[in-house]
């Protein structure tokens, strides 16, 4: 079962994609229903974004710095970020995945 805020999730994330803002995408391979974010692929490699999965919404949850499970997030760098070196790597390296 999706919750409603897994919903307005995938809901920003599909928004951060058609608006241009999104550096890479990451999704979680056990997120259930698992259709829920089988739209997000498509769209990235439409609008030419990277994404990855990982095994486990957990672990997507702690790196995202919460404590509940997270199935998919957006990464976007905010003007003057200093992780923006950090962020751009990352994208690269996922670009190098899926050649």
């Amino acid at each position: 079962m999706c919750s409603g805020e897994d919903q307005q999730f995938i809901q920003t994330i599909t928004k951060t994609l058609n608006s241009g803002i999104a550096e890479f995408i990451v999704m979680a391979a056990d997120a259930e229903p698992l259709e829920i974010i089988l739209h997000l692929p498509l769209l990235c490699e439409d609008k030419n974004v990277p994404y990855v999965f990982v095994l486990s919404k957990q672990a997507l949850g702690r790196a995202c710095g919460v404590s509940r499970p997270v199935i998919a997030t957006s990464v976007t760098i905010k003007e003057g970020s200093q992780l923006k070196p950090q962020i751009q790597s990352t994208q690269m390296a996922i670009e190098r995945l899926l050649v």
